[in-house]
């Protein structure tokens, strides 16, 4: 009966056994307008002591822009137990945003008669505990409201419990089929509409009627307050303003209203807001004055004017005028003096946070010329806490002028996303100027509202404009010969589809594209593989590299549905891919020794055998402490005809998302890699002694968190770190950072000619990896190398002459 709810979360994603897993979206009320009618209030108390009203009654709303007939409709009411206590027919029919009222049982007391009703039954409701039901002719529940605690039909959680004096009003239309999120208690407040043609009552979405202003007036800033929440809550107001924005479309349904001749002067902590939200449908124009007239509410934290909402034209309304911000209100208190006002941000903007794009139409902003920072990228744990205090001063969300969820509307999924394009792919780090005022709001967390649903990435209405800085070409790091690390996000040639049992997330037709929670964990049909494997066949060979590490390959040896196949078919099959596309590659073979059990994921090396050469067979480290992790594989390659050996160790250490919590704010498992960490270098001091070496991969550890600083104590040097200290190779909620990193020894640091992140993947926003592809009606996939993966690849130059020294 209800959408699903719309959350902004910042870049949600958890790091969990080596795949990336979308972490639980934390619940909040849907917005979306319903498609039926709605049970919009429940009363049980009429003519008990100390009511004012004579009857009980049951009030219905038709939220949609289509009048609907209940012949043959039905109001049942229940005993809290689920006993059927009376079933009513209904007829007639109800309007567009208008009300239906069904007048039940009368008691001995009370003082006022309903208002006309639209249907006259003969329930005698309680007056605390209950349900209602409306069933259309069919005889299918349409709407089911549960109140009281012990009530046992509901619709999620019952409302809370009434009394002779209370009734269950539906906040705001809200319809998330949970009713004690959707239901508030308080003053009965019945409404009908007329039956015939006779005098409406107020509808809460009318278009404008050519009236004056209701008095006695509320200002716009005496409805805001000076606090998080408007003093003037549950009370109706009538007010005027300037319409500054106004959303038809796209589930918010309805428009802010600023007080005339406000605006153009910065206002300070404390004071009250000239700006507020009205909720429903009206015909109004951006520029023009109305009255307003409705039931102040809060809708998780956004002030608004709604119930029993009228609207009119009104006359001689000065002019609002946008107000400068020169950059982010800092605190709640500094936003809230601008909440509902049109503002114009100025200054520079960076895109730091583009995860909520492909679902909800949000791009995460950071003041200033630089996206916000992991704090232990740049701080050690200890001082992680006030770092990112001040990353969050910096903080605020682009919204796109809709409650849409992209990823499960119907509607949404068949309109091109918002802002979004391979022209203007709003990159994380992307640079962004704002050329249109917006409106400051809170929907969930604080935005910019532009003042208009924006539809496409060319809509006049938005509101910003950016640069696209997408490299296009690997980065120049000297040296005679290169080596890389790149984590492939899932590269297995077995397939979902061949898989007993195994689940597939589908695009927006149905048709499957990634596996869904399966022993293989890359694409599901031969056609996502297909598209997965040209951009990493693309990206790889676009490295310049000689060497490469590579994380998150399928270890085809554990497939346990396909025994006997080599550890290496996967990786073979990637080898003759990169060749048929003008590559030179040859993969290490697996050596002789494996562990006992290992996953499903692996780490593998391929070379360039013209320019390198291996130098002996590859070795795992077999150790206890890679139990949750993959075990470190070794290779010792030779430049062809020059210089020393040098070897490389390829990584994946154990990921963020599970396993234990040390408090030390550096996510899950933190002992783990810290042991993991332990173990590599006493191995490798034992194995490889008086050789360069570089530990290469996937730490899932940033920069100054403990396992990085084993390596630092051991003498090991972070490469890019050091030599690209701005570089990072990874999104995460909204903060970048390097979980992957290239560690040299004393010796290998001599032979380091540059060092560079290639920027292909974690900056871009995941509608354009192929496991999203055609979720919207707009494609965005190309096999171009960007968005390959959502971890970038770093690359080392390597040069001879150090490696003799």
């Amino acid at each position: 009966m209800s959408s699903r709810p719309r959350v902004a979360a910042a870049g949600l994603a958890a790091v969990l056994g080596g795949m990336a897993v979308l972490a639980p979206l934390a619940s909040v009320p849907a917005r979306a307008a319903s498609d039926h009618v709605l049970i919009n209030e429940v009363y049980g108390g009429g003519g008990n002591s100390g009511a004012t009203y004579t009857n009980d009654f049951v009030e219905l709303y038709n939220p949609t822009t289509a009048p609907i007939s209940l012949t043959g409709w039905t109001v049942n009411y229940y005993s809290a137990a689920g006993n059927l206590g009376n079933s009513c027919a209904l007829s007639g029919t109800v309007a567009p945003a208008t009300y239906y009222l069904v007048q039940e049982a009368k008691g001995s007391g009370g003082t006022t008669p309903l208002p006309t009703p639209n249907a006259t039954c003969a329930a005698a409701m309680s007056a605390t505990a209950g349900s209602v039901a409306l069933l259309d002719a069919s005889g299918a529940t349409v709407d089911l409201i549960g109140f009281g605690a012990t009530a046992t039909k509901r619709e999620g959680a019952p409302a809370p419990g009434l009394s002779n004096t209370t009734s269950a009003s539906r906040t705001n239309f809200a319809d998330t089929d949970d009713n004690a999120a959707d239901f508030t208690v308080g003053a009965p407040s019945p409404q009908s509409q007329a039956i015939g043609g006779t005098e409406p009552s107020p509808s809460p979405s009318p278009s404008p009627s050519p009236t004056t202003d209701p008095a006695p007036t509320t200002p716009i800033d005496r409805i805001q307050g000076t606090g998080n929440a408007s003093p003037l809550t549950g009370q109706k107001v009538s007010t005027r303003g300037v319409v500054t924005a106004v959303y038809p479309t796209g589930g918010f349904n309805g428009f802010y209203l600023q007080t005339p001749g406000t605006g153009g002067t910065p206002k300070a902590a404390g004071q009250a807001s000239d700006g507020v939200f009205v909720y429903g449908r009206a015909n109004v124009t951006v520029g023009s004055c109305y009255a307003v007239a409705g039931t102040v509410t809060e809708y998780n934290g956004l002030t608004e004017i709604g119930g029993g909402l009228t609207v009119s034209p009104a006359a001689d309304c000065a002019p609002v005028a946008v107000t400068e911000l020169a950059t982010v209100p800092v605190t709640d208190a500094d936003k809230e003096a601008y909440e509902g006002m049109l503002v114009k941000p100025l200054g520079g903007y960076t895109i730091t946070n583009n995860y909520q794009l492909n679902q909800y139409g949000q791009i995460g902003l950071a003041a200033g010329d630089a996206p916000l920072r992991t704090a232990t990228d740049v701080v050690t744990p200890d001082k992680a806490a006030g770092y990112e205090a001040e990353n969050l001063k910096k903080y605020i969300t682009l919204d796109d002028g809709s409650s849409w969820d992209y990823m499960n509307n119907a509607t949404a999924k068949n309109t091109p996303l918002p802002y979004l394009s391979q022209t203007e792919p709003m990159r994380t780090g992307s640079h962004v100027v704002f050329d249109k005022p917006v409106i400051l709001d809170y929907r969930f967390q604080w935005n910019f509202q532009p003042t208009g649903q924006i539809v496409g990435p060319t809509d006049d209405q938005d509101p910003v404009v950016s640069q696209n800085d997408r490299e296009t070409t690997a980065p120049a790091v000297g040296g005679d010969v290169r080596i890389a690390t790149f984590n492939v996000l899932n590269y297995f040639t077995d397939l979902g589809e061949d898989e007993a049992g195994c689940q597939a997330y589908k695009d927006r037709n149905g048709t499957p594209v990634a596996t869904n929670y399966c022993q293989v964990r890359g694409a599901y049909t031969q056609q996502a593989f297909d598209d997965q494997q040209a951009k990493i066949v693309n990206a790889i060979n676009g490295l310049g590299a000689d060497v490469v590490s590579l994380e998150e390959i399928e270890n085809s040896a554990r497939i346990s549905y396909l025994p006997g196949q080599s550890r290496d078919t996967s990786l073979s099959i990637l080898v003759d891919a990169l060749n048929a596309a003008g590559g030179r590659w040859a993969y290490v073979p697996s050596p002789t020794v494996v562990p006992p059990t290992e996953d499903v994921i692996r780490t593998a090396f391929i070379y360039n055998p013209d320019r390198v050469q291996l130098n002996g067979a590859s070795q795992i480290l077999i150790d206890p402490a890679f139990a949750n992790a993959r075990q470190p594989l070794a290779q010792q390659f030779k430049m062809r005809n020059a210089g020393s050996p040098f070897v490389v160790v390829a990584n994946h250490f154990k990921s963020k998302g599970s396993g234990e919590d040390d408090g030390t704010g550096q996510g899950l498992s933190n002992p783990s890699r810290v042991a993991q960490a332990t173990a590599l270098t006493d191995w490798v001091d034992q194995v490889f002694p008086d050789t360069s070496v570089f530990l290469a991969g996937d730490f899932n550890a940033y920069a100054k968190e403990d396992p990085i600083q084993v390596f630092a104590k051991a003498g090991y040097a972070d490469l890019a770190a050091e030599l690209d200290p701005t570089a990072t190779s990874y999104q995460f909620s909204g903060r970048m950072g390097s979980l992957d990193h290239v560690l040299a020894n004393g010796k290998a640091q001599k032979m380091v000619t540059g060092a560079q992140v290639w920027d292909i993947n974690a900056d871009e926003a995941i509608a354009m990896q192929y496991s999203r592809r055609r979720y919207n009606v707009t494609d965005f996939y190309t096999t171009d190398p960007v968005a390959t993966s959502d971890h970038d690849p770093l690359v080392v130059g390597l040069t001879a002459k150090g490696a003799k020294g």
